[in-house]
């Protein structure tokens, strides 16, 4: 598949309900049925404000046919701290909102729909006033030796947030059985539900979403955002089994002024091999940046870092033809030096471009990748032997 351009957000929010509505089509009039989306997209990308532009487009025919997670989710709860007092604090829900329909409706029983999933990430506890709407958090505390329940007790900005996640997925489950008071929604949008989480709870996070999705056999279309590679990367392994996913990277070029969207079934996913693919294509074609030394900076500083070395100058090998390991040196200087702008890029002089495709081929040839996605004719070439510096050179070191 091609990569896929789009002048606006409205345009990509009209193809992703196409693809979920319609499926892909495949060989031989075979259409493939997709059920769930899993866009990858860096930070300041547009995935908050795409979420919205699919909202927004649901509500078109008057019905509306969304429910999202997102930051505008996360504000509909606001603390309550009890300035005057300090001791009655509460998070308070904007009843206004229609993602509080079930409130209305005291016979489901939300509460017994949270706890058990609440419990899977914390150690606190919640009661729910639904007519003043407000949650009190309790916690199991020793006071004067003596364990006792403590009511209205303000929770961590992390635990806010598995609360408010687990809230929004105990209602996504009644989505899921089509309860009535939800059987208007059609479509789930997820955009990072894991902002504010450690590595373990996010891939918890993960397998407890795609397995209620998995359970879901079609019956909602879902899409879900995320700039978090573990994350990405769970989801994916977790919600291919069944082959209805399709998976997709956006980015957003600032040149063309377009977004762009490209289906990462065929390229890589992890967020480090993606990288190491973009750098190994600049080396090939020789459009070679300055910033591109920041990019490979943060592939070997990550890549010392899971080997146990302290710093990235580890991954760099010094070549045989660099005895006194003066070209050695120079290379390391330019990358530990070079905080290059990604927003005025310059063009590396021929000499850097050769500093450059050096350490990137002697990267690539020390730690294996697949070689499906590393063409190997640049990095096969012989390279320009060490000179002495040019005059940029020496100032940038």
């Amino acid at each position: 598949m091609s990569e896929l351009i789009f002048n606006n957000l409205d345009e990509v929010s009209e193809h992703l309900r196409r693809v979920l509505k319609e499926g892909i089509p495949q060989p031989k009039n075979k259409i493939k049925t997709i059920n769930q989306i899993l866009l990858f997209a860096y930070n300041g990308t547009g995935k908050t404000r795409l979420s919205m532009t699919f909202k927004e487009l649901g509500k078109l025919g008057g019905k509306r046919d969304t429910l999202y997670f997102n930051a505008f989710t996360e504000d509909l709860f606001r603390w309550d701290n009890d300035l005057e007092n300090d001791e009655t604090r509460v998070l308070k829900l904007n009843k206004g909102s229609s993602f509080f329909d079930i409130l209305k409706n005291e016979d489901l029983d939300l509460e017994n729909q949270i706890r058990p999933l609440l419990q899977r990430y914390g150690d606190f506890n919640f009661l729910i006033d639904y007519e003043s709407g407000h949650v009190n958090f309790i916690r199991e505390l020793l006071v004067d030796g003596v364990s006792e329940n403590v009511e209205h007790i303000k929770v961590s900005r992390g635990e806010e947030n598995i609360f408010i996640w687990c809230f929004f997925l105990a209602i996504a489950q009644l989505v899921v059985d089509k309860q009535d008071v939800y059987n208007w929604v059609k479509y789930l949008y997820i955009d990072d539900p894991i902002s504010s989480l450690d590595d373990n709870n996010a891939i918890a996070v993960a397998s407890h979403l795609a397995q209620l999705l998995k359970n879901a056999n079609g019956n909602v279309k879902t899409i879900i955002s995320s700039h978090h590679t573990l994350f990405f990367n769970v989801m994916w392994n977790e919600l291919n089994e069944k082959r209805k996913l399709q998976p997709y990277f956006l980015s957003y070029d600032k040149e063309s002024q377009c977004y762009k969207l490209r289906y990462t079934g065929s390229t890589p996913f992890f967020h480090h091999v993606a990288l190491l693919e973009q750098l190994n294509k600049a080396a090939e074609t020789g459009d070679l940046f300055t910033y591109h030394f920041n990019i490979l900076r943060s592939v070997l500083e990550k890549t010392a870092t899971f080997h146990g070395f302290k710093n990235f100058s580890a991954c760099i090998k010094q070549g045989d033809d660099d005895p006194d390991g003066v070209l050695h040196a120079r290379v390391i200087n330019i990358l530990s030096h070079g905080n290059y702008s990604l927003f005025e890029p310059m063009e590396m002089t021929d000499e850097n471009k050769d500093h450059f495709r050096r350490v990137l081929r002697s990267f690539l040839d020390n730690y294996r990748f697949n070689p499906e996605l590393f063409p190997k004719s640049i990095m096969q070439q012989e390279l320009i032997t060490p000179h002495k510096p040019s005059k940029q050179l020496t100032e940038m070191i």
